[in-house]
């Protein structure tokens, strides 16, 4: 874990950019500027709550009745001035404590919608999610489980920051509000032959330090355990999310006991964490259980002499403990709020730690490969090489055009890097150099295709929006593909990609090339679902409905082979870099 300046500062570019730089700035300051009026509002009406407590307890040693009911019901004069009544306070506090908690958790949600978005924008562009998934240890790199960084992580730091932050800020206003007020109440003492003025608040401020340090001692572990258990919890869940999203295959393979058995694995460190956190939390509770309850009693103990002495009355016995209470408490903030303080930590070091491997793959975004736009309608690799993240490669040096209108089909032995060849085409690929010119209007069909959540309309015209194309489009590009069937659920929102099948995905990945109408097609494998007589199909449906397409396929079986004008088979032995080599079918 990092330390203290380092986690500041972490917290502190984390927030920044909201309040400083957004476009929501000035109202997020207006709400900030309002929510910490009414904190210091709360603080004022505790101070006339001091006071308005001396007069009472004064009234009931007194047994003045007409002081004590015009004290809790109306208001009253006295020494230090006009009194107001119990009930008034109690209404004005009550407001306050409304709309405090009102307008904290409206600058909290619109905090939470910029930071999220802010997230998302940065994690998609230049592909940034895709590069950092390649990255071998992403628990190392602060990568592992983005979906709850985003979702969860995000939430819990504009939370915590907001209401320690506050917090903190109050315990200031409270500290500066009563240190005075128990200076003044305290009097003097004589200590060895020493008179020490306002002796209760230096007392306050040594009880305080003590058990702040005690506290630091005992929950310094806490802030790495809460990291930890951040991580571990989102990999038991996503274990689960993973078998719901597999479950036709996990039952055909009879997997149960291997899937129960990785379920208990992930959980077995989920509560061994947990454990370690609990063993923490009970000492701490220990300490500062202690810690609140010798509190409690120990400023009346310390008072006792000087009102038995009768140098204070009842009332003055209260408001010095109530005061001692106050600036104790505002100087035992870090005592208080530890497990919250080691919570945000955690927080806050893995939102930095993946907001920095965000801003690392974006920036390596520019290296590599050198993409262009082809300036001839054909497909140009020059000097380019291609490799795997450990550095073996692929490709080495190689240069090669492939001309539009003609059909080529890719082979290669499994694992030579036919499907890397087309990520590099892509762009996605991250590792790797040199210069790839590719033709506009390109369309990738991978062997498993994406099918996301929504209607299916959504599903089909996926990833342009479903307004670009009408019902009649979709329903014949469903047609084409073999799926006329499922015209008539095109507004269904179901889990699709659990309904459908392998060969069903394939044939609405290809409905959406003939909706988009590419010049060229690059199919990984596209069609491996289906069987030899409806691929051929598929391919004879592509050819008439996009005569002017160029068809890039990647394929095993002789029958698609057949369908192409060229081959450019990989040809690599072992780990040495391949060789593409060309011929005429």
């Amino acid at each position: 874990m990092r330390g203290l300046g380092p986690f500041l500062r972490g917290a502190w570019h984390l927030s920044k950019p909201y309040f400083w730089r957004s476009e929501e700035r000035w109202s997020a300051l207006l709400l900030l500027a309002s929510i910490l009026g009414l904190r210091f509002g709360l603080v004022g009406m505790s101070v006339v709550l001091s006071y308005w407590n001396r007069e009472f307890f004064n009234a009931l040693q007194e047994k003045n009745w007409d002081a004590f009911v015009q004290l809790l019901f109306l208001y009253r004069r006295t020494d230090s001035g006009l009194m107001p009544g119990f009930c008034e306070v109690a209404v004005v506090y009550i407001v306050v404590a409304i709309y405090f908690t009102y307008l904290s958790q409206w600058l909290q949600i619109r905090w939470r919608r910029w930071m999220t978005g802010k997230f998302m924008d940065e994690w998609l562009a230049d592909r940034a999610y895709y590069r950092i998934a390649m990255t071998q240890d992403q628990a190392q790199a602060g990568t592992d489980n983005p979906d709850q960084r985003i979702a969860e992580d995000i939430r819990d730091f504009v939370d915590n920051t907001l209401t320690l932050g506050i917090s903190f800020i109050a315990n200031i206003a409270t500290l500066a509000s009563f240190i005075g007020i128990l200076w003044g109440l305290s009097g003097e003492t004589v200590l060895f032959g020493v008179s020490i003025p306002g002796y209760m608040v230096w007392i306050a401020i040594a009880y305080a330090v003590i058990g702040t340090w005690l506290t630091h001692l005992v929950g310094r572990p806490l802030a790495s355990l809460r990291f930890r258990q951040q991580r571990v919890e989102a990999d038991f869940r996503y274990a689960l999310v993973r078998f719901r999203e597999n479950m036709e295959a996990v039952a055909l393979y009879r997997g149960e006991n291997e899937e129960k058995a990785g379920f208990h694995h992930r959980f077995t460190a989920l509560t061994g964490n947990w454990w370690a956190i609990m063993q923490r939390i009970k000492r701490l509770t220990a300490l500062t259980a202690g810690y609140d309850q010798v509190a409690s009693v120990f400023p009346i103990i310390v008072a006792a002499p000087r009102y038995f002495a009768g140098k204070m009355q009842l009332g003055g016995l209260t408001q010095t403990a109530g005061a001692f209470g106050r600036v104790q408490g505002a100087l035992s903030w870090f005592v208080e709020r530890y497990p919250d303080l080691a919570g945000w930590r955690a927080i806050v070091d893995r939102l930095t730690t993946f907001h920095k491997a965000i801003v690392d793959a974006r920036a390596q975004a520019s290296q590599g490969f050198v993409m262009g736009a082809s300036p001839d309608g054909d497909l140009h690799l020059s000097d380019v090489t291609i490799a795997l993240p450990n550095g073996t490669k692929l490709l080495d040096g190689a240069d090669l055009t492939l001309t539009a209108g003609h059909a080529v089909v890719v082979t290669g032995r499994s694992g030579s890097g036919k499907s890397t060849l087309f990520r590099a085409i892509a762009g996605i690929w991250p590792f790797g150099q040199g210069h790839i010119a590719v033709p506009d209007n390109a369309f990738f069909l991978p062997q498993l295709p994406y099918i996301p959540l929504g209607s299916l309309r959504h599903v089909v015209a996926y990833p342009r929006p479903a307004s670009d194309f009408t019902r009649d489009d979709m329903a014949l590009a469903l047609a084409d593909a073999g799926l006329p069937a499922l015209a008539d659920q095109l507004d269904r929102d179901e889990n699709w990609a659990a309904r459908l099948s392998g060969g069903e995905k394939q044939r609405v990945a290809l409905a959406r090339a003939l909706l988009v109408k590419p010049s060229w097609i690059f199919l990984d494998e596209a069609t491996a679902s289906l069987d030899p007589e409806a691929e051929a199909d598929l391919y004879r449906v592509l050819k008439e409905r996009l005569p002017g397409a160029t068809l890039v396929s990647i394929a095993h079986r002789p029958s698609v082979a057949a369908l192409h004008d060229t081959r450019l088979d990989l040809q690599r032995v072992d780990a040495k870099a391949g060789v593409l080599v060309a011929t005429a079918q």
